[in-house]
């Protein structure tokens, strides 16, 4: 028997393969379209959520109100201060005046405001912070600075979103693994069958001194043939599936809370990781099969 590597041998007994059982094939194929999709639904959710949460870095913003007794120089002499507290990324001072035209500005219409005086609002620093989950340990630490009256921070929001990041990412590894898995389990089974109904065949190119790995190329080639269809189907689904997720999502975002990162963009790093992962599975579980059945 050749010991060459033919690849077209391979390739070819492995495609045959996949319709001498193709009940078992569907099912491998399906289990394995089922394990991508939960996986990438998952964790296109907690990618989606780090960028929100990028946006609130950018956009949320924590207010330091300066104490009263401070004069406007004293105020703006803080700022160095200010600047070194750790995960603090940038400071804008805002006077009592233009904190209070700001204030009438969004209340034109009620002519009660239109008297107050500009010392009824404290001088105040808008602050960034580089990480928005340490927003509770800036706030702590802004408030201790001498010269600050009071700080406020969206820091309910900010833990909201952490929150929800945190379970989703940890519901996508534990139903991952779950699903890799029984994903093997279906493969090694399939790959069985394959085995099974060649058994004489095999039986004779090793009586014909064939080696393991020639019996065992065909099975190879016949579980990555079936975790990169898996790949396939689950990309595209993945797409559908993630387009009207995000239709509904940005119809239904009244408050623009909601940013959603286009499938598109993040398309050929899916389809790669997905083959990786459908190859990974369909090989994995064709060698632990196959390798089985030879011990035996």
């Amino acid at each position: 028997m050749s010991r060459r590597f033919d690849a077209g041998y391979y390739i070819s007994e492995g495609f045959h393969s996949i319709f001498t059982h193709g009940f078992m094939s569907f099912a491998a194929v399906c289990m394995i379209v089922a394990c991508l999709i939960i996986m990438g639904s998952f964790t296109l959710l907690a990618v989606n959520l780090d960028n929100m949460l990028g946006d609130l870095e950018n956009e949320n913003e924590m207010v330091v109100y300066i104490d009263e007794s401070l004069t406007e120089e004293q105020a703006r002499f803080l700022q160095s201060t200010l600047a070194q507290v750790p995960n603090v990324s940038q400071l804008t001072f805002v006077t009592n005046d233009a904190a209070m035209e700001e204030f009438k500005a969004k209340r034109e219409n009620n002519t009660l405001l239109a008297d107050l005086p500009d010392e009824t609002l404290r001088h105040r620093y808008r602050v960034h912070v580089v990480d928005i989950e340490l927003m509770a340990q800036t706030k702590e630490a802004l408030e201790a600075v001498e010269g600050v009256g009071d700080v406020r921070a969206a820091i309910d929001i900010a833990n909201g979103f952490v929150l929800v990041r945190n379970i989703a990412t940890g519901v996508a590894m534990v139903l991952v693994g779950m699903l890799l898995v029984i994903s093997l389990f279906i493969i090694a089974n399939t790959i069985k069958l394959a085995t099974f109904y060649r058994r004489e065949e095999i039986a004779i190119m090793k009586m014909c001194g064939a080696t393991d790995g020639f019996i065992e190329w065909p099975f190879v080639v016949e579980g990555m043939l079936l975790g990169l269809t898996g790949a396939l189907v689950a990309f595209f689904v993945q797409w559908g599936l993630y387009q009207a997720v995000a239709k509904f999502a940005i119809q239904g975002n009244g408050l623009s809370l909601v940013t959603i990162i286009s499938y598109q963009s993040m398309a050929p790093t899916i389809l790669a990781v997905f083959c990786g992962v459908g190859a990974f599975i369909g090989v994995g579980g064709s060698l632990f099969a196959i390798r089985k059945f030879l011990q035996v």
